[in-house]
């Protein structure tokens, strides 16, 4: 099946196999793209995307709680006894709450101090409601504890408590737990905790340059990030999630060098030069729950060359449309002077034909295109082919 001209951009979710651990995952995509090809899908220029939870399970990129409690120790210098700071982590189930166990099992004869920003956190979901937070910030109140609250609130969307739900989880591990409430990160040094995780992801290296002159401090992806271990990622802890009760799956380390590797492959086995990027969470806000997808660092875990740095480029239809329909031009006119001026501004900075096309990364559109294909809408298609890119 040959997709016709007359279509634009477009995405296919492409079904495999069951991916377990430690797998030959090369071979298997290997496999899908020549049926791809054999089908006349697949053609020099298109990109396709590959969930970064399939290469990393491939790898066996897995630690246990235990673990975490061990290098939590070791890079803070904490004792069994001490008092571990945790900055702004999300509200997750998933992504935070095995973390948070392996923190909390660090010190399970000392304390937690566990501060959360509100009314949301960096990703929008809710801890208090936006009113509340008005009102204790018009109050002056720098600091809050869930007891000063007048009663308990929940997550919109899971109804969990996330503040009994975190409480619960470090109290369960013999620590003592003191949860406060607070957007000034130096705040939780009124506290005097013996080191602080900055748990916060887009703004971890802000709050943790505020911190370090006071406190020993690191960061998730401070953790974990060691090359020479078995299981590690330029990430650290960034980009994990839940595998099992007490097991961690990474984010995939070497994307780079993975996508370069596949991309050969697929060119030396149908002569079709593609693209390869190994994908995470969409950078996009659901406009319903106000929760901006991106728990990962950054949408594109690894990408080939070919799209590095590279901005995406075009013209505005509607502008030059309404433009050129006003100097008189036929329908025909404008479609070829609109290609012209395309391939005019290729590599420019003019703004005035691009006014209101916002530059992005093409690796984080295409990366969060494949998120909403694939991710977002549990299909089952952990590889995404995307089309005249």
């Amino acid at each position: 099946m040959k997709i016709p001209e007359y279509v634009g951009p477009c995405a296919f979710g492409i079904k495999t196999g069951v991916v377990l651990p430690g797998c030959d995952l090369k071979s298997m995509i290997l496999k899908e793209t020549k049926r791809i090809n054999k089908d006349g899908l697949l053609d020099t220029g298109d990109a396709l995307c590959v969930t970064e939870s399939i290469v990393a399970r491939a790898q066996e990129n897995y630690i246990t709680t235990d673990e975490v409690a061990k290098e939590i120790r070791a890079k803070l210098n904490l004792k069994p006894d001490s008092k571990l700071g945790i900055l702004f982590p999300i509200l997750s189930r998933n992504r935070f709450s095995l973390i948070l166990k392996g923190l909390a099992k660090a010190v399970p004869r000392g304390e937690i101090i566990l501060q959360l920003s509100h009314p949301n956190d960096e990703v929008g979901n809710q801890l208090i409601p936006p009113e509340v937070s008005e009102k204790i910030s018009n109050n002056g109140r720098d600091i809050i504890k869930p007891e000063d609250l007048e009663k308990e609130y929940t997550h919109p969307i899971t109804n969990i408590n996330y503040m009994q739900y975190y409480n619960d989880i470090i109290e369960k591990e013999g620590a003592k737990s003191t949860l406060i409430i607070s957007n000034e990160p130096i705040n939780i040094l009124e506290y005097n905790p013996d080191g602080v995780l900055c748990a916060d992801i887009h703004t971890r290296d802000k709050n943790q340059a505020k911190l370090s002159p006071k406190v020993k401090t690191c960061t998730l992806q401070g953790l974990f990030n060691d090359s020479n271990r078995k299981a590690w990622s330029e990430w650290g802890l960034l980009g994990s999630n839940m595998s099992s009760e007490n097991e961690l799956k990474l984010a995939p380390y070497k994307s780079d060098e993975f996508a370069c590797d596949l991309q050969k492959e697929i060119y030396g086995t149908t002569g079709k030069q593609i693209e390869i990027i190994i994908s995470g969470d969409g950078a996009y806000k659901d406009p319903s729950s106000g929760i901006y997808e991106l728990a990962d660092p950054q949408p594109a875990f690894g990408t080939t060359p070919g799209l590095r740095n590279l901005m995406r480029e075009g013209v505005k239809y509607k502008f030059l449309i309404d433009l050129y329909h006003k100097q008189g031009k036929s329908e025909e006119e404008i479609l070829k002077l609109i290609e012209k001026e395309s391939q005019a501004k290729k590599g420019t900075n003019d703004q005035i034909e691009t006014e209101g096309t916002t530059p992005r990364k093409i690796e984080d559109i295409l990366a969060s295109l494949a998120d909403l294909v694939s991710g977002s809408a549990d299909a089952g298609t952990p590889l995404i082919l995307i089309k005249s890119i």
